[in-house]
């Protein structure tokens, strides 16, 4: 019994005590405007993105999570531009995310109306910087001056 106890509080610490990975996508569309999502729980533009599922790898939880927030298509990942990792980058949980750059085109629709109340594209000198969710300021900003990030 002792033995079994000890796996439990294994996988408890395992489960609970461990970041969470994620990706975050910055979609550009064909006329170069960047699709920014407007987040249900804090009114802020943020960048669209969430949890890789089990069994999923970052690529393909990058495809479901765009069409769940925008109703958009991922064409072409062009680039990783970063992993985000500190403990308060997300202040719901310690969250480690994964930031790419990535081609997309369609039509706006929010499919996941839990998270998303707007979807809105903007030209790099219209961008809301100053008061994006998370930490999509410096990513938006790292995407900006071309950088690759670890973070």
């Amino acid at each position: 019994m002792g033995r079994l106890w000890q796996i439990f509080q294994t996988v408890l610490g395992i489960i609970f005590r461990h970041p969470i990975t994620g990706t975050t996508i910055i979609p550009i569309l064909p006329n170069g405007q960047i699709v920014l999502v407007r987040r249900f729980d804090t009114g802020q533009w943020g960048l669209p993105g969430g949890i890789i599922d089990w069994g999923e790898d970052v690529s393909t939880a990058a495809h479901r999570e765009l069409k769940e927030e925008t109703g958009l298509t991922l064409i072409k990942i062009r680039r990783l531009v970063g992993v985000y990792s500190a403990p308060d980058r997300d202040p719901r949980i310690h969250s480690i995310s994964i930031l790419i750059e990535a081609d997309v085109e369609g039509r706006f629709e929010v499919q996941d109306t839990l998270e998303v109340t707007e979807i809105k594209a903007f030209s790099l000198d219209e961008l809301p910087l100053g008061n994006l969710s998370h930490d999509h300021e410096q990513q938006l900003t790292d995407y900006l001056q071309g950088t690759t990030v670890l973070a």
